[in-house]
């Protein structure tokens, strides 16, 4: 088995996701509600979230710094800005499922899309298939409530 290492960048974003995170169970939107979402779907979602945490942290090979590494940093920075505008909005579900940047379900994707990129970055398939399974849930419960509030 290859040493194990732990990801000073892992722990970042881990940082950089659960603060907005614990700042918007205090600021949920009026007629928030997931008692209806597809139960499919919060499976991969809570399954990808566990393992991403994981993975995230626990890396087999020592961090190679590379432009990808870069790119992934710049997307999480994106999630924060993202959350800055939803802060500053009326808090409202239009506001929450809204895109940032031209980037839809900003909320969901950023995140997922920062985590994937950064295990490419490092060929860390375990954080890879993680994300993916993340993504499957995490945009797909967001792209259901999404789809409510246009109705």
């Amino acid at each position: 088995m290859k040493n194990m290492h732990i990801s000073i960048v892992g722990i970042v974003y881990l940082f950089m996701l659960f603060i907005p995170n614990m700042i918007w169970a205090k600021n949920i939107p009026e007629n928030y509600d997931s008692s209806h979402e597809n139960k499919i779907l919060l499976m991969c979602e809570r399954l990808g979230e566990v393992l991403v945490c994981c993975f995230g942290v626990i890396m087999f090979e020592t961090m190679h710094w590379n432009l990808f590494v870069l790119v992934s940093f710049v997307v999480m920075l994106m999630y924060e800005g993202y959350w800055i505008q939803y802060f500053k909005s009326e808090k409202k579900l239009s506001d929450f499922y809204c895109s940032y940047l031209n980037i839809p379900l900003a909320g969901a994707t950023l995140p997922v899309i920062a985590f994937f990129i950064l295990g490419l970055s490092q060929g860390h398939w375990i954080l890879v298939f993680s994300t993916i399974i993340l993504g499957i849930g995490h945009i797909g419960i967001h792209r259901e409530h999404f789809l409510e509030i246009k109705r």
